[in-house]
């Protein structure tokens, strides 16, 4: 695997480039793998680009993620045709009086769907716009509470797929013996400094305790003002159908197939596969026999459901492939080669936490960062005596920062989806907020170091 230094930083930058020059993260990140394609081989280019583009969609992971994704738009587009999610939203509005309590509902919501940040961005976005848009809240506002209670809430729970990820790395590298590992990362916790600081910061912005700044600030007036794009092009009411099977049904309607997703899933080891394909079979079920839909239409729902994601799972596809572009010109390893020598104790984990956000944040790599970042990062806090829950409530802090930060991550990509606004215009939006946390956990690990 040739080694290309700094060079390897140029299709990263590329992306973020285009992506904020464009607003169109699909071509940004197509551009960023022929470029660096191009690079590593430029007379085979385009026989590698085709070769890499076969390799990734029949990846494992991108296969679970296209069947998961896929099925949970089909639980959207049920709860939606059928008029569950409408009865669960009326049912929250009768407590939601104003602005501020409907957006602390979609936090608190978000905090509840902690299994995986999948399942939370899509099913939070999809129940609470209907309310959210009922007091002209913006899409973007929206969609920013939904991410921060993604991947920050999931790192923070031991009960998530993003724990029992990191769980098993402890356990395979052998930092920690096998059952050993959910101690120690229960005991790193505390240290999340970035993921605490992400959903504090949620309420205290929802609530006006904190200002409303950048692009946010423009979305959130025209939003008011009822010129917002996107609430504009949903401005025509609820189809009588909807509103017609929203009779038939009752917020238990809504709750058990979510019951279902969450509580299947956890019967299985965290398997949200297992969770979406039990919901969808029950929701059917379900609606079929309490007379909502046509069985004929509960079918065309799970089709469009399937066929509403693709577009998101377009841009996830392509981010892998730059992912493999990055391993393939040894982008990680340039980083963490570069900043070694900076290392000491007492800095470790805030080098950490800055080092591997950097490179989760322009591979869109998250687990995949950790997976490399563990067997040198860990045993190099051992030597050095840095306490192991520290550095990995860095790692895990970074790792949600990419994941919250990235423009073309597969939580920001759900995230706009479901809220039903622009990828780019959601990612530049939340981008201060995103900054001003990790500035927060940075300053807690500085504090740590020299206290």
């Amino acid at each position: 695997m040739e080694y290309f230094g700094v060079l390897s930083l140029i299709p990263a930058i590329i992306v973020l480039v285009l992506a904020i020059l464009t607003r169109r993260p699909l071509e940004s990140l197509i551009a960023g793998s022929v470029v660096g394609l191009v690079m590593i081989d430029p007379s085979n280019a385009l026989v590698n680009f085709t070769l890499l583009a076969q390799k990734t969609i029949t990846d494992q992971t991108i296969g679970w993620i296209f069947i998961v994704c896929g099925l949970m738009g089909s639980l959207i587009i049920l709860l939606l045709r059928t008029g569950a999610a409408l009865a669960f939203s009326i049912s929250i509005s009768k407590h939601a009086k104003n602005r501020r309590v409907a957006l602390l509902s979609t936090w608190v919501l978000g905090l509840l769907i902690f299994i995986d940040d999948y399942l939370n961005a899509l099913a939070v976005g999809t129940t609470m716009r209907r309310l959210t848009d009922k007091y002209k809240v913006s899409r973007e506002m929206l969609s920013y509470v939904v991410d921060s209670t993604a991947a920050p809430i999931c790192i923070l729970l031991p009960i998530s797929t993003w724990a029992v990820f990191f769980v098993a790395l402890l356990e395979s590298n052998e930092i920690v013996g096998k059952g050993q590992g959910m101690l120690l990362y229960i005991e790193a916790i505390p240290y999340m400094f970035y993921a605490w600081a992400a959903i504090i910061l949620v309420p205290l912005v929802s609530s006006g305790l904190f200002p409303i700044i950048g692009p946010m600030k423009k979305a959130e007036q025209l939003a008011a003002e009822g010129k917002s794009h996107y609430q504009l092009i949903d401005a025509a009411e609820t189809p009588p159908e909807v509103i017609g099977a929203a009779e038939k049904v009752n917020i238990w309607s809504f709750l058990i197939p979510m019951i279902s997703l969450i509580g299947i899933s956890w019967y299985n080891d965290i398997n949200v596969l297992i969770g979406v394909v039990c919901s969808v079979a029950i929701s059917v079920v379900l609606f079929g026999f309490q007379g909502v839909m046509k069985w004929s239409e509960l079918f065309d729902a799970v089709i469009d459901g399937i066929r509403l994601m693709i577009p998101a799972l377009a841009i996830i596809l392509a981010s892998f492939m730059l992912k493999d572009v990055g391993e393939q010109m040894n982008l990680s390893k340039f980083v963490i080669d570069t900043v070694k020598p900076l290392m000491t104790a007492e800095l470790l984990p805030v080098i950490t936490f800055i080092v591997i956000a950097l490179v989760a944040f322009t591979t869109a790599a998250f687990w995949g960062v950790l997976a490399l970042s563990v067997p040198i990062i860990l045993p190099l806090a051992q030597q050095m005596g840095t306490p192991l829950p520290v550095v990995i409530g860095a790692m895990m802090s970074a790792a949600a920062f990419g994941s919250h930060a990235c423009f073309y991550s597969d939580s920001t990509v759900l995230a706009a989806q479901a809220s039903e606004v622009g990828v780019m215009e959601h990612a530049l939006s939340q981008l201060p907020y995103v900054l001003i946390s990790a500035l927060i956990a940075t300053m807690a690990w500085l504090l740590m170091a020299y206290i």
